[in-house]
């Protein structure tokens, strides 16, 4: 556990929207990633509605919780319920008045927008500037990426009233990532997080290892770590895999070689990452001058999706099948449909036969294959629901396939599908075909 004293802060996102789950949160992740970034250490991402009463009880938290920072996203728009600087401001104890020079700017971006638009300039859209151009006394304005500036807060030192600086930025994603660079740098943001220490952050992949196993690895070796309370060691279970993240003091590097090199000593058949590479990257690696096609059935052309989902893929994707249907296997992939008849859609043989039915069809070096049952119906006593049966054909070789029971509703069953799939890719691409380690 990381006992040093570092910069805290704190995020407000702000907007009934959010709160009530019309829309997920992009800002409050996206933020704190950004100050870990930084060195600064996120203590709590709140969310609140747009009622001032509930955004003020956040900062009085946020503050009485002794962060140093607290960055609120939402509420700047022109709008009557836009009123987190005003709020803000009556926390700080800090009087609105209006900056010209910010008036004159959005004026000139409205103005640009409905001269694109063929709109003609209206007293509504003259009273909204007028009111994102009011501003806290003593606070610097961020110039907008939307028409909505940022504001940055300094913080109060005195006892009788102690506040953290405060950085106020929009609530449209785009618009708050293009002002971020410009808000850490204004003087009262740049101050406020001087104080933050310099840290690493590794990360360490593992598939086939269970969160109890690594904990238990965990307790075990952690005691005969020397400066092990400088690391912060989390865990999570995302697509399948674990992964195991520290952050730690730059100065407690030999702590963290000797947690890596323990949890590879335990694990090293599970732990296929060392240095925070995805399996999409070490997939994409392997490829380099190969080509892969896949053959899909429960899985709906998701393998697809995730191959092509990062640029230069074309380069080596070279195209997919989804063959839902056992008319599809046979006519798509050729696979025997008395193959079919046999053994069943959801078999091995048949998921061998799909992935080398996509190797001739597609002319690559390589295809990997899944057909399951991914429910909530079409199970049998035989092949329950979550009985997925994975392909992988090497062009030249004999097919491997694999049979594995997964458990979870329908959408767990075909994500972690997906990531079964792309491990078992990625092993028969490094060891040549055998696939069969899969754990």
């Amino acid at each position: 556990m990381l006992d040093c004293v570092n910069v805290r802060a704190g995020i407000v996102v702000t907007g009934t929207e959010v709160l009530t789950g019309r829309i997920s949160d992009a800002n409050g992740p996206w933020v704190a990633r950004r100050l870990l970034d930084l060195g600064v250490d996120v203590a709590h991402i709140t969310i609140c509605g747009d009622r001032p009463d509930d955004l003020t009880a956040q900062l009085h938290f946020l503050a009485a919780s002794g962060v140093d920072l607290i960055v609120t996203t939402g509420g700047l728009g022109p709008t009557a319920d836009d009123l987190t600087v005003e709020t803000v401001a009556r926390f700080c104890g800090r009087p609105l008045h209006l900056d010209t020079e910010m008036e004159t700017l959005i004026v000139q971006i409205i103005s640009r927008w409905q001269q694109q638009r063929g709109e003609p300039a209206t007293e509504s859209s003259q009273a909204g500037t007028r009111k994102q151009a009011m501003i806290p006394q003593g606070a610097q304005p961020i110039p907008p990426v939307g028409t909505a500036p940022g504001v940055a807060i300094p913080a109060v030192a005195e006892d009788a009233l102690r506040a953290p600086a405060i950085l106020i930025l929009p609530g449209p994603p785009r618009e708050l990532q293009g002002m971020w660079d410009t808000a850490i740098g204004t003087e009262p943001i740049a101050a406020a997080i001087a104080g933050r220490g310099d840290f690493r952050e590794q990360t360490i992949r593992a598939f086939g290892l269970s969160e109890a196993d690594l904990a238990a690895t965990l307790r075990t070796i952690e005691p005969g770590i020397d400066g092990a309370d400088e690391l912060e060691v989390t865990t999570c279970l995302r697509r399948g895999e674990v992964e195991i993240v520290t952050r730690y003091p730059i100065d407690a590097q030999p702590a963290y070689d000797a947690l890596a090199e323990g949890l590879l000593e335990h694990h090293r058949t599970q732990i296929f990452s060392v240095d925070g590479s995805t399996i999409d990257d070490l997939v994409a690696a392997a490829l380099q001058g190969r080509s892969v096609a896949t053959a899909e059935s429960c899985t709906g052309g998701m393998i697809a999706a995730r191959l092509t989902d990062r640029a230069g893929s074309s380069d080596y994707v070279m195209g997919g099948v989804v063959s839902y249907s056992n008319a599809a296997k046979a006519g798509m992939l050729d696979v025997p449909a008395e193959l079919i008849v046999e053994h069943g859609a959801v078999s091995e043989p048949v998921a061998a036969a799909m992935a080398q039915g996509a190797v001739g069809r597609f002319a690559v070096d390589i295809a990997v294959s899944t057909s399951g049952i991914a429910g909530p119906g079409g199970g049998t006593p035989d092949k329950p629901v979550g009985t997925v049966c994975f392909g992988v054909a090497l062009a030249g070789t004999a097919p491997r396939a694999r049979t594995l029971h997964l458990p979870g509703d329908r959408a767990a069953v075909r994500e972690r599908s997906v990531t079964i799939a792309m491990h078992m890719l990625y092993r028969a691409l490094r060891s040549d075909g055998r696939a069969d380690s899969l754990s």
